[in-house]
């Protein structure tokens, strides 16, 4: 199972997210579940490194499947819209396999 963390500051924001574990929908190389985890997170921390000026801190390990990730200093709109549209499609992927395969929960952060 892919436990995922969505972590928020005290104003309800998302300051980042934490990923561990795999599907284990289908063997490795044909595990559509962990494709589309992957395919909405990579897409999401290229497209905050491309697209805005926000800085982050990243951390991962492919074999445990670990991504974590946590946004530095101010987030501008365009990377809080990016990162709210990361949650939302991986609350899509939970309905879609009705939690079999993703659980995501939230975590309120300080000082971050």
């Amino acid at each position: 199972m892919i436990n995922v963390t969505i972590f928020k500051n005290a104003d309800n924001m998302i300051t980042g997210f934490k990923m561990l574990g795999h599907a284990n929908y289908s063997e490795k190389g044909s595990d559509i579940v962990c494709a589309a985890v992957s395919a909405l997170v990579i897409n999401t921390i290229n497209s905050i490194e491309h697209f805005t000026s926000d800085t982050f801190d990243i951390n991962k390990d492919e074999d445990k499947g670990l991504i974590e990730f946590h946004m530095l200093g101010p987030i501008s709109s365009h990377g809080n819209l990016l990162l709210n549209s990361l949650a939302y499609g991986l609350q899509g992927i939970v309905e879609e396999y009705e939690g079999k395969y993703i659980k995501i929960s939230q975590k309120k952060m300080s000082g971050r």
